[in-house]
C-alpha cells in the first residue's frame, strides 16, 4: 500500500483544525502538558463542579450506559423549564459533545442517499467552528458561505444571508451565537431574521450556542423552540470544564430529535458523563461564579492587551479575538514562554490569535508574557536590527 502515507496526510489536512496543543506537538518540543498554561481552549475558568467527582465514582464500570440517556435529559427538562415554559423529554438529545451533533445533522440532512439522492446543501456563517465545514464535506455536501465583515466588526449581512436562504434553498443553516471566533453575538432580531428566511426555504436553523453561558445579558433563546425548524446545540463541556468527558445536548421539535436519534450509535454517551452531566445541572450557584470569574479577568486582559497597542475587538463571549498582525509567529513566540494561544488562521484570519479567559492569576501571566513579546517585535522592528 504505497500510496497509504499520502492519503493518511491528505485526510489530516481535510480534518478541521481545533484549538489546544495536540499530545504530537508536545512530544516534538520535548514539553509536558503541566509546563503549559492553555488559552486555546475556552472553557469555565474555575474547574468542573465539585459534585462531578463524586457522581463519577458512583458509575459501575461493568454496567453499560443508557442509549437514551433518560436521567440526564430529565435533568436538562427541569434545568431549563420555567412557570410558563415546559421542555419536553421528546425534545432533547444528548450527544458526545455537541460535535457529535452537528455530524447526526449531516448525516441525516446532508447525506447522499435513497431519501436524498445527490446530497444536500448547507449555509455557513462564516468564519466560524471548523466542524461545521468538515462535517459537510464528510457528508459529501454543497457548503454556500455568508462571509463576515472581516475589516470591520466582524458582523454578517443578515438581510443577505436571508437571501441566500431564501434563493439557494439549503437544507441547513449553521450560526454560532456568540460566535467562534470572533465573539459577535446576535441579536434576537436578527436570529428571527435567518429563522424566517429557513421557514420560507424549509431549512433547517442549527444555532449553536456553545458560548451562551458566559454572554453577560443572554437574550431568551429558548424562545425560537416555538418554530419547528430550528434547533439550539449547547455545550456542557465548555459551561462545566468536562472537556474530557464529552457532554453536550441539542433541544428541537420531535420531529427533528428523533431523526437524529435514529442516526445516533447507542452508547455514544458514556456514564461517567451523562451522572457528570446530571451532578452539574444540580449545582446551581456554580455557572453564576463562573461568568463573575470570567468577566473580571476577562474586563483586565482586556486593558492589558489595549495597552499594548493591539486591537481587541469586542467578544461576547469567555474568549477575546487579539489582532496581532503574525499570528503563526505570535504563537510559537508565545509557546516558547509557557503558553499555548489560538494561531486563527485556519478560520480565514491569519493576522489574529484567539486568548480563553482562564483565571485571574493565568491571566496575569499572559498579559505579561504578550508584553513582552510585543517588545521583542519592537525591538527587532527598529533600523539597524
Amino acid at each position: 500500500m504505497p500510496n497509504q502515507p499520502n492519503e493518511n496526510a491528505a485526510s489530516r489536512r481535510r480534518r478541521p483544525v481545533h484549538g489546544s496543543i495536540q499530545p504530537s506537538e508536545l512530544r516534538a518540543l520535548g514539553l509536558k502538558p503541566e509546563d503549559l498554561l492553555d488559552f486555546s481552549a475556552s472553557i469555565s475558568p474555575i474547574g468542573p463542579p465539585e459534585g462531578v467527582w463524586e457522581a463519577i465514582r458512583s458509575v459501575d464500570l461493568s454496567t453499560y450506559p443508557d442509549p437514551e440517556c433518560l436521567d440526564l435529559r430529565e435533568a436538562i427538562c427541569h434545568y431549563l423549564s420555567t412557570p410558563t415554559r415546559e421542555v419536553t423529554l421528546g425534545r432533547v438529545l444528548v450527544g458526545n459533545g455537541s460535535t457529535e451533533i452537528f455530524h447526526l445533522l449531516t448525516r441525516a440532512y446532508l447525506s447522499n442517499s435513497t431519501d436524498h439522492p445527490g446530497g444536500g446543501s448547507a449555509l455557513l456563517m462564516t468564519p466560524t467552528y471548523g466542524e461545521y465545514e468538515g462535517a459537510c464535506r464528510m457528508a459529501g455536501a454543497k457548503v454556500l458561505t455568508q462571509v463576515a465583515n472581516l475589516s470591520g466588526d466582524f458582523r454578517w449581512d443578515i438581510s443577505e444571508a436571508s437571501r441566500i436562504i431564501r434563493d439557494d434553498r439549503p437544507d441547513l443553516v449553521f450560526i454560532c451565537n456568540p460566535n467562534n471566533p470572533t465573539g459577535v453575538y446576535l441579536t434576537h432580531g436578527e436570529i428571527d431574521g435567518l429563522a424566517d428566511a429557513s421557514a420560507d426555504s424549509g431549512s433547517l436553523l442549527v444555532v449553536d450556542e456553545a458560548y451562551l453561558s458566559f454572554v453577560e445579558d443572554p437574550w431568551d433563546s429558548l424562545e425560537l423552540l416555538e418554530r419547528p425548524n430550528v434547533m439550539l446545540v449547547r455545550s456542557m463541556t465548555k459551561d462545566y470544564a468536562q472537556t474530557a468527558l464529552r457532554l453536550g445536548y441539542a433541544l428541537a421539535s420531535e420531529d427533528v430529535v428523533s431523526r437524529l436519534r435514529s442516526y445516533q450509535p447507542d452508547w455514544s454517551v458514556n456514564g461517567l458523563a451523562q451522572k457528570a452531566g446530571i451532578s452539574a445541572l444540580e449545582d446551581t450557584e456554580y455557572l453564576p461564579r463562573a461568568r463573575e470569574a470570567v468577566y473580571r479577568a476577562k474586563n483586565y486582559l482586556s486593558a492589558e492587551i489595549g495597552e499594548l497597542g493591539l486591537e481587541v475587538p469586542p467578544s461576547a463571549a469567555n474568549f477575546l479575538l487579539v489582532k496581532v498582525g503574525d499570528a503563526p509567529r505570535w504563537r510559537s513566540q508565545l509557546l516558547a514562554k509557557g503558553i499555548v494561544v489560538r494561531d486563527c488562521t485556519s478560520f480565514g484570519l491569519p493576522e489574529y490569535i484567539r486568548v480563553g479567559i482562564r483565571t485571574m492569576e493565568d491571566c496575569q501571566r499572559l498579559a505579561a508574557a504578550m508584553a513582552e513579546v510585543a517588545a521583542e517585535a519592537l525591538a527587532e522592528s527598529r533600523p539597524g536590527n
